[in-house]
């Protein structure tokens, strides 16, 4: 099979074998050098195309982001300073209402315990300047984690 390229970027596909005339066939015929069975039937499984469960763990390995990577440490310090942004807006409103749920302060107990370095001095500065503002708050509740 051959494939024409017309330019950079550009191709034309596979084209078919060449078609013979009669007459034309009258030279050798082409053997293979092991007996004329060709590779892929001594040893390879020749079937359809590769599982889909082998292609979903590897993108599924794919998506998974690695520690190393700091454009997602980043994502994760942003993501975790407006979660303790969320639940103080929310104790606030409780407060105001009256009770602050357990479950609430919980939450945030739980969300101080997650904390991970973004390598960005500037971020860890601003979610440390949160973390203190809900370790106050906890504090007012007696509550005290480590």
């Amino acid at each position: 099979m051959a494939i024409r390229i017309d330019g950079p970027g550009r191709n034309t596909g596979v084209q078919g074998p060449a078609t013979t005339r009669r007459g034309e066939g009258t030279g050798a015929a082409f053997t293979l050098p092991d007996g004329g069975a060709p590779a892929a039937q001594k040893g390879a499984v020749i079937g359809g195309p590769v599982g889909v469960q082998d292609i979903a763990s590897l993108l599924a390995l794919q998506a998974l982001p690695t520690e190393a990577d700091p454009r997602e440490r980043k994502r994760r310090a942003v993501k975790r300073g407006n979660d303790l942004l969320d639940v103080l807006e929310g104790v606030k409103l409780d407060l105001l209402g009256g009770k602050v749920p357990v479950e609430r302060l919980e939450r945030l107990v739980d969300l101080l315990g997650r904390h991970q370095p973004s390598g960005d001095d500037g971020l860890d500065a601003l979610v440390g300047e949160i973390e203190l503002r809900a370790r106050v708050e906890l504090a007012k509740f007696g509550r005290y984690p480590s």
